[in-house]
């Protein structure tokens, strides 16, 4: 069942009819102000920046910093690799020596990375 609806019975109360009130000039300017697609940008929400959270903390921090941008980031990660992994050696041959089992060496090296961290090696 369908309905009808006239606007002409309203058109007294409004002062006019609808076809007059949106028809024309009027009409066609209404249509332009209107925007025919609506952009939805993504949120402009920062992307996060990597920074190390230890840079600037630690009493060697500003000589492993200053290195750092002497030698360049990719020579400098690559001989701090180098380090790291020749001291986990001295360390797995420590334990090897003093006869001691893998979870005290991975605590050993997990004590080096701290202490590491504190001194301000890993700036």
């Amino acid at each position: 069942m369908a309905t009808s609806i006239s606007a002409s019975g309203l058109s007294s109360s409004f002062g006019g009819s609808w076809a007059t009130s949106f028809g024309g000039e009027g009409r066609a300017m209404l249509a332009m102000s209107v925007p025919t697609s609506v952009r939805v940008g993504k949120s402009t929400r920062a992307n996060p920046v990597m920074k190390n959270v230890n840079e600037g903390k630690g009493l060697f921090a500003p000589l492993v910093v200053l290195t750092r941008n002497i030698i360049g980031k990719k020579r400098f990660n690559q001989f701090r690799g180098k380090a790291i992994a020749l001291h986990s050696q001295v360390i797995t041959e420590f334990c090897k020596t003093i006869g001691a089992d893998g979870k005290q060496r991975q605590g050993l090296i997990r004590l080096a990375k701290k202490n590491g961290e504190r001194l301000g090696f890993l700036a």
